[in-house]
């Protein structure tokens, strides 16, 4: 193996992330680019370091998401840029996210269990969309009969929303409990009413 010094090591990072279509996990990165080259752990993380300050306070960040690491455009500038794109960005209806959410806090969950909490049947073309987008997985099936898919996210979902993990999803607000005798305030009949 091939000795190479810090400063090599961050352009072939740089440039590996630069490149390719998707995020590249460390295993990636190590496997190929860097493979030719005798690289510790250490000047691997300084690396990544350096390569996460330098991009700091520029329009793209070099970031790590699930899958690995890869560069992003900063939220400031994503107006600007939008007009780079002719295709518009797909709306998703309020059943979708609704389900979508459901899956990322309640994993793994069944359809069955989403259907509960929503009150209303989930059709198949929202699974079908989630799946199709590769924001969702089957993991496994409940032990009840008829054995149910369980469902869960992916790291697609995860690097989608640029997380690492899901505890980095924001917290749920609690449900407000209301007492409606409070609320209710009592209606005056009128003349007219009698």
């Amino acid at each position: 193996m091939k000795k190479i010094d810090d400063k090599q090591v961050v352009k072939l990072i740089e440039a590996a992330v630069f490149v390719a279509d998707k995020p590249l996990s460390k295993n990636q990165i190590k496997s190929t680019v860097l493979s030719p080259y005798q690289v510790s752990s250490q000047q691997f993380n300084q690396a990544i370091t350096q390569l996460i300050a330098d991009y700091q306070d520029r329009g793209i960040r070099f970031l790590e998401v699930a899958s690995g690491y890869r560069f992003q455009a900063v939220d400031e500038v994503a107006q600007e840029l939008s007009i780079l794109f002719q295709e518009k960005a797909p709306r998703y209806s309020r059943a979708l996210l609704e389900t979508l959410a459901l899956i990322a806090y309640k994993q793994p969950i069944t359809r069955g269990e989403i259907e509960e909490v929503r009150g209303v049947a989930v059709s198949s073309h929202i699974m079908k969309t989630l799946q199709d987008r590769e924001w969702i997985q089957v993991v496994g099936h409940k032990e009840v009969p008829g054995r149910p898919s369980l469902y869960a996210t992916t790291k697609a979902f995860l690097d989608y929303f640029s997380l690492t993990s899901l505890a980095q999803l924001p917290e749920l607000m609690p449900v407000p409990t209301m007492n409606l005798a409070d609320d209710l305030t009592p209606i005056k009949e009128s003349a007219d009413s009698a």
